[in-house]
């Protein structure tokens, strides 16, 4: 069972993701974390990508696909994955989709954490950390004690810049432009599966397991 997970950040695929790799016991396969192992292990696909990071450029979709395309090679991979943080754009769909085909295979399902722009706002801008112990809380969902104050070890909670209103509009613009028409291209692939991400965690997973075993 090989997943394509997309909905605009703060929307819980990451979460999701997560479920769904341990339920199916496969691999959750985040971009991130391969860009990072293979630097840190030094192969060459690693060191071709740290040429671009290091100069602050984003990686060819070239390049991520076939450092991708390395990973799910491996012997894990075999059931399946769940991929987390890519494509994000329609090269790299494309790009992807061939490179798959070209192994005789598929991408099975892709499943869009569909959540209001409002929804995500609320939720990441409601987001509390302690700078001196980097305790974390939210301030509907899972408040400190005292207003403000870390439970832990009595610092004053900060927001950060990646949680306020300005930014996470910012990085949802972004995601409107680059990756909303990935939804368009895997329904058309008829792989695409939308769940109701505003729904308590349990059941967008609930709702992802129907999908997938429908």
């Amino acid at each position: 069972m090989k997943i394509i997970m997309l909905g605009a950040p703060g929307a819980g695929k990451g979460t999701q993701a997560k479920l769904i790799a341990e339920k199916y016991q496969i691999p959750h396969i985040s971009t991130g974390d391969i860009f990072r192992a293979n630097i840190k292990e030094g192969t060459d696909l690693g060191m071709e990508a740290k040429e671009y990071m290091d100069k602050g450029q984003l990686v060819p979709d070239e390049l991520t696909v076939r450092i991708l395309l390395d990973r799910v090679s491996k012997d894990d991979c075999k059931r399946g994955y769940v991929l987390d943080g890519f494509p994000r754009t329609i090269p790299q769909a494309e790009v992807l989709d061939n490179e798959v085909a070209k192994l005789g295979d598929k991408i099975d399902f892709a499943i869009d954490v569909d959540v209001p722009d409002e929804n995500i706002i609320r939720r990441m801008s409601g987001r509390r950390c302690c700078p001196k112990c980097g305790a974390t809380y939210h301030i509907e969902h899972i408040p400190p004690k005292k207003e403000g104050v870390c439970d832990v070890c009595g610092s004053e909670l900060i927001i950060r810049d990646d949680d306020k209103p300005e930014t996470v509009k910012s990085r949802l613009d972004v995601y409107h432009k680059q990756t909303q028409p990935l939804i368009d291209h895997y329904s058309k692939l008829n792989i695409l599966r939308t769940v109701d991400g505003t729904q308590d965690m349990q059941d967008v997973f609930d709702a992802i397991v129907k999908h997938l075993e429908a």
